[in-house]
Formats: structure tokens, sequence, C-alpha cells
């Protein structure tokens, strides 16, 4: 493929082909150009994956992987893609890191707020959870089998954690029912529904979390979950009642917002 990407690049073959990306929608058409000319092994290889492109595959679906927090986080077709917004989720997480520490990662996809949390807390017990078997798969392949579970948020963990865990996170679906079909065509018609539907507010997952968390969190645990900017003074309230001390995070540049609840 070395020629053949040598070929695309001088002979104008790179230009046309994110042409043809720009005419199939795409708004970053000479990244994903690319981003497809490198993964791409063969020519057919790469026609491929330009047609899949251009009849609105995600661009992750199409070359298996996806950019997050700096790692190369595998991604199949049906699984939710890692979003740049939950770069948030996986810094204020961060701040409450210490050794040796016992983490949860509730409804994880495809693992990868686990493995941008283990990448810098290796030392870390991990225990990731998903109800959806995909996910599960592939979170096996970006975390290791032994760290992923399959099943209905705790109800999917070892009973001998309970009152052990230091720190769950949740990229829980908080998306509001009538506002699904207003998402973006690659989320809506390739993403599993049931890791974008939260219920009528879009919070019926979230409120399934905090009500469990005091059973599962040590003394002085944490929960982090990522909602949007007006549900979080909801869901703070959520934590207060189920007796977590709730704060509200926020980032601008990114466009996301944490409520945070200590035990």
């Amino acid at each position: 493929m070395g020629d053949e990407r040598r070929r695309a690049r001088e002979g104008g073959g790179r230009p046309a082909l994110a042409a043809r990306l720009a005419a199939g929608g795409s708004v970053y058409a000479d990244e994903e150009a690319d981003l497809l000319l490198s993964a791409a092994e063969t020519a057919e290889d790469l026609e491929r994956m330009v047609r899949e492109r251009v009849d609105g595959r995600p661009l992750e679906y199409v070359v298996g992987w996806a950019w997050f927090c700096g790692l190369k986080i595998f991604v199949e077709p049906g699984v939710f893609v890692p979003r740049v917004r939950t770069a948030f989720l996986v810094e204020q997480a961060q701040r409450r890191l210490a050794p040796y520490m016992v983490m949860v990662d509730l409804c994880c996809g495809s693992g990868a707020v686990g493995a941008a949390l283990l990448a810098v807390a290796p030392d870390a017990a991990l225990y990731a959870v998903d109800i959806d078997p995909a996910a599960v798969g592939c979170a096996r392949r970006n975390l290791g089998a032994d760290r992923v579970w399959e099943g209905d948020l705790y109800d999917a963990l070892p009973a001998e954690l309970a009152g052990r865990v230091n720190l769950i996170v949740a990229n829980a679906p908080y998306v509001p029912h009538q506002a699904v079909p207003q998402l973006p065509r690659e989320a809506r018609l390739h993403e599993a529904r049931i890791a974008l539907d939260g219920g009528a507010d879009g919070l019926d997952v979230l409120r399934r979390v905090a009500e469990g968390a005091k059973s599962w969190l040590a003394a002085g645990g944490h929960l982090l979950v990522e909602a949007s900017a007006a549900q979080g003074p909801k869901v703070a309230d959520c934590f207060a009642q189920e007796g977590l001390s709730p704060a509200i995070a926020y980032s601008e540049a990114l466009e996301a917002t944490v409520v945070v609840g200590r035990r």
C-alpha cells in the first residue's frame, strides 16, 4: 500500500479522495483522507473504506478504532464511539486517583474511559460493566477479558466489592427519548439505541447509578457521571438524595458537564 499511498499523494489521488469524502458529507475531508490512506493496506481496502464512509458509516467503524485521551481504542459496529467531551470525565476522575484503588466503569461501552484511567493508574483494580454483549466484547479487547463484566449496572459486579470501591465512573446514556431522532445521523443510525436513550428526561439510568452507588462506595469514595449542562443540577439533587455530597464541574472548551458525588 506504500506505493498506492505515494501515488495518491503525489499524483492527485489524495485531493480526489478528499473531494469524494466531502461530497459524501465529511466536514473534515482532508484529515479523513489522510487517515484512510494510512489505515488501508491495499488499494481495494482503501476503496472499500471510502465507499463505506461516503455511505455514512462512522469513520471509527470504517478504520476499526478511535483516538481517545491519546489512546487507540478499538471500536466495533454498533458500539458507542467515545466522544471527545468525555475526556473531561476522565480528567475529573484522574484528579481523584490514588495508588491501588478499586475503580468501576459502569456503562463502559468500548472501555475507553477505563483504559484512560488505567493508563495513569496501572496498579488500580478496574471492573468495567456493560449490559450490551457487543460492547462487552469490544471492551475486553481494550481492557482484557478479566476486567470486563456483562450485566445491568451493579448487578454484574462481584458481591465482595460492596463497600470497597473508591471510584465509580459512568458515561451512561443521558439523551432524552424524544431527542434521540435529533442526534447526528452517524449516532442515531449506527450506534446501539441502548447506549443513547436515557428515557423520558434522559436520567433513567443515571438515577439508578446514583441509587446504587452508596452500597458499593467505600467511605470517601467518589461517583462521577457525564450529563448535559441542563441536567447537571437535577443529577446533583439526585446524588444528594442518595446521601452523596454533590458538585458540578463544567468545561467550556469541551462543552462537557460532570457531576461528582462523594460518600
